[in-house]
């Protein structure tokens, strides 16, 4: 038997700045067969866009710090250490974004974009699917606080070196998925991306 599932019904349960339903479903088992009706309850979070601007000349990385409601109640001091990253508008595409938020969130442009990968970021509640790219930097590195006043933005951009960020991993400074993720893609790559700007 392939793969299928069937949903039979779905409700709302909250609608606001992001949105929860609860589905009833049924997916066919491995084993073969249906299983019994699950109740399962969703977090719709949508498209997203994550991009660690990199200096390839100077081999440094321009990270964030914010606070984040999702650390609340596990962190004393609930601001972590991330990459840019934002959700993907209507009409808009994921290139785009990854440049709109690295000029929102770090106050830097991006010359080039390299496709890291799409991934799902928590799938056994979430929706969220984020597309990581590696955005080689266009101008000067700075430090600053940055952000939208209006979406209630407060971020401090921080420039390292690759070696410092990829330390920083290592010492659990950093303890967010997204960036992890994207920093060991680094670690794997940035000999290539330094040798080709020779």
């Amino acid at each position: 038997m392939g793969k299928a599932f069937e949903l039979i019904d779905e409700s709302p349960l909250y609608r606001g700045f992001f949105n929860l339903s609860r589905y009833r479903l049924r997916h066919t088992l491995f084993a073969g067969g249906w299983c019994e009706p699950l109740v399962r309850e969703l977090f719709h979070r949508g498209r997203c866009v994550a991009v660690i601007p990199y200096d390839p000349e100077t081999d440094r990385v321009i990270l964030i710090e914010q606070f984040r409601i999702g650390a609340v109640g596990d962190k004393a001091v609930p601001w972590l250490v991330e990459i840019v990253a934002g959700a993907i508008e209507p009409g808009e595409g994921p290139e785009a974004v990854a440049r709109r938020e690295a000029e929102e969130e770090a106050g830097c442009r991006l010359r080039e974009l390299i496709h890291i990968g799409d991934f799902y970021t928590t799938p056994g509640g979430c929706s969220e699917k984020v597309s990581i790219y590696c955005g080689l930097l266009d101008g000067p590195i700075q430090e600053g606080v940055f952000g939208l006043s209006e979406e209630g933005e407060d971020i401090r951009s921080i420039v390292l070196s690759a070696d410092e960020a990829l330390a920083w991993l290592a010492a659990g400074i950093i303890d967010s998925a997204i960036p992890a993720l994207a920093l060991q893609w680094l670690a794997l790559n940035r000999d290539n991306l330094r040798r080709s700007r020779d």
